[in-house]
């Protein structure tokens, strides 16, 4: 199995959105993040049902990289509980797969 992970976060504006991906990137925890604006999350919180317009980060890295990844992530954003979510990697283009892992260091 692949250490490879699609690492999901949701912030509450783009330009937090982009301060936390340029800061994820930069320290090399992750290879890559696509910013999808204008998501609409509807949840439940403190009781409530909730609407928010977020911006999804779509985060390329590895599972060793993933407790860095959440320290940094919760230090970085404005929610007391962000969404961060790993999902596994099972299969992708062998030479993008050696990027991700020669981007992102232990």
């Amino acid at each position: 199995m692949s250490d490879k992970i699609i690492v999901l976060i949701t912030a509450g504006s783009p330009d937090e959105a982009s301060m936390i991906a340029r800061t994820l990137v930069d320290e090399r925890l992750v290879a890559c993040v696509n910013l999808l604006s204008g998501v609409r999350s509807i949840f439940v919180w403190e009781g409530k049902t909730q609407e928010a317009s977020e911006t999804l980060m779509i985060c390329k890295s590895r599972m060793p990289m993933m407790d860095r990844i959440v320290a940094r992530v919760r230090s970085l954003h404005s929610y007391s509980v962000p969404e961060i979510l790993a999902l596994p990697v099972v299969a992708g283009l062998p030479d993008y797969l050696r990027w991700v892992e020669s981007s992102t260091q232990d």
